[in-house]
């Protein structure tokens, strides 16, 4: 899958957790960690990290050295200007791009290999998991929509390319709940390490 691309969004401030909560202990790893081990596992090699807020504190405490990395100067802006950092350290020529929130360690391999088939043989061009009706994430975006990332609409963010290339949308249902599942507070942490064992 050298053609398969993920972006990892790592710049937020932690603002709600009021400590950095990309480095707090997830298993025998940090939240950041597992992200990354998940998207390995699912077998996408190509992992661009995205950081921002806490960027050294992150790179002195987490082994980045196969993984490429690119500091948002814009991330008090928001996710969507941590997706068009990622996107320009794509190459020219990937097939496809797959977005993680970087607090979002539940994502399991299982559920990105279910995407990445689904796009395989759809080919629709943005790919979406679905938990009881709720889109979740990763979102997998085609190459022929790369150009696109840079004309959204900040106040509409990355779901807005689903609603104006609906005809291209593929929905994957699924029973994981880990797509909808991110770390915001004290109790989402609390919740998710319960269902990480």
């Amino acid at each position: 899958m050298d053609d398969i691309w993920s972006i990892i969004l790592a710049a937020g401030e932690s603002k709600r957790m009021e400590v950095p909560k990309m480095l707090l202990p997830f298993g025998n790893m940090t939240i950041i960690e597992k992200v990354i081990d998940n998207v390995r596992k699912s077998g996408i090699n190509n992992i661009i990290v995205v950081l921002g807020a806490d960027r050294n504190k992150i790179l002195n405490t987490v082994e980045l050295e196969h993984v490429i990395h690119c500091f948002n100067d814009n991330y008090k802006k928001g996710m969507l200007s941590s997706v068009q950092c990622g996107f320009k350290l794509l190459p020219i020529d990937f097939k496809a791009v797959m977005i993680f929130p970087g607090d979002m360690p539940l994502i399991s391999p299982e559920i990105v290999k279910k995407i990445l088939n689904s796009y395989y043989q759809t080919r629709k061009g943005l790919v979406v998991p679905v938990y009881r009706g709720k889109r979740g994430h990763p979102l997998l975006i085609d190459n022929k929509y790369k150009y696109e990332i840079d004309k959204i609409d900040p106040e509409e963010g990355l779901r807005s390319l689903a609603g104006k290339f609906l005809n291209d949308l593929l929905e994957v249902d699924t029973d994981e709940k880990g797509i909808i599942h991110d770390i915001d507070t004290r109790d989402d942490y609390l919740n998710a390490i319960k269902q990480n064992h």
